[in-house]
């Protein structure tokens, strides 16, 4: 059976293709010695979502661990849908920035969805198939994985799926669990005042530095708790 050296944990990515690449080179990640997991937020806001996927489903290839983000969540029910409401949303929260990396204009694909249907080329189809099939969470022995949080007073086969998605003061609050929550989604700098990982006290660790906003993209460490960031 293979050893695991570490555990490498990075998220909300949005598009940042350069900073997730040097990140994943500073921490001297190695698929065949490390494991890493991704929380999510791959598309949206940043220079280009498409190539962010794509590095995720390479990796992904090769052992990583992939979960589903909230901007993943709109996005698919945004091109699945075909409900004009939801794909003004997703454009709101950065949607316009991610098809146009697909070659795609919001103003085409809404008046597509507006007419009852939308044709979508062929390499955001299978991109938009894989996000369908993200898992929610993950866990280890001593680590549970997600991208916004859990329901403190849940366990996760009770807790539904816009949960782990979205959550946030509830389980930043109450959280007291035994598994140390590893999650993305909340800007740490609105926890500390910091774009640091947040270690907070009830057991969950905070790791969206706002590298899109102008903080800085984080890699966790585990068990060492060591951080790397761009």
């Amino acid at each position: 059976m293979q050893t695991v050296r570490r555990l490498l944990v990075i998220s909300d990515m949005h598009g940042e293709i350069d900073a997730f690449n040097a990140l994943l080179n500073l921490a001297d990640y190695n698929p065949d010695e490390d494991l890493l997991f991704l929380l999510g937020d791959y598309v949206d806001r940043g220079r280009n979502p498409k190539a962010v996927v794509k590095k995720a489903r390479e990796l992904e290839s090769k052992g990583a661990i992939t979960l589903k983000g909230n901007h993943e969540d709109m996005m698919e029910r945004a091109l699945t849908g075909l409900s004009p409401d939801a794909l003004a949303n997703w454009a709101a929260n950065g949607g316009a920035g991610t098809l146009a990396s697909y070659g795609l204009s919001f103003e085409a694909v809404y008046r597509d969805i507006r007419k009852g249907s939308v044709n979508l080329p062929e390499d955001l189809q299978d991109d938009l198939k894989w996000i369908q099939h993200l898992a929610l969470y993950a866990q280890t022995e001593h680590y549970f994985f997600v991208h916004a949080g859990v329901d403190p007073e849940k366990s996760p086969d009770e807790t539904d799926e816009q949960t782990f998605l979205w959550i946030r003061t509830p389980f930043l609050n109450d959280y007291h669990g035994e598994k140390t929550v590893v999650f993305g989604h909340t800007p740490t700098m609105t926890l500390q005042s910091s774009s640091e990982v947040f270690f907070g006290r009830n057991n969950i660790i905070g790791i969206d530095g706002g590298c899109v906003f102008g903080g800085r993209l984080n890699c966790l460490e585990l068990p060492s708790g060591n951080t790397y960031y761009i």
